[in-house]
């Protein structure tokens, strides 16, 4: 199944990416991995994860404090936000656009 990043997730996990960088060089390509393999599970199993909101699902990373917020729309997967957990927990609810 196709995925597709909404501007505003694809900007999330670039800073993030970043972020980690800079923090430790290397980390920002583990957390990278690490959500593409979060990616790879949600294709795999689309409505394995839990609800969020309405029709949004969210998949914790296992080594880092985000979740991958999605929806399962009906030719793709669309990914809304790449969120950290523990920071204003419901910003990306009025996202429309990708």
């Amino acid at each position: 199944m196709k995925v597709v990043f909404t501007r505003y997730a694809r900007l999330e996990l670039q800073n993030a990416i970043a972020f980690y960088e800079l923090e430790l060089p290397g980390l920002g390509r583990q957390f990278k991995e690490e959500v593409k393999k979060a990616i790879s599970r949600i294709i795999a199993y689309p409505q394995a994860w839990s609800i969020e909101r309405g029709e949004v699902r969210k998949c914790l990373l296992h080594r880092f404090p985000y979740k991958i917020m999605y929806s399962v729309e009906k030719d793709h997967i669309l990914i809304i936000a790449i969120a950290h957990q523990h920071r204003m927990p419901h910003y990306w609810v009025d996202r429309k656009e990708t």
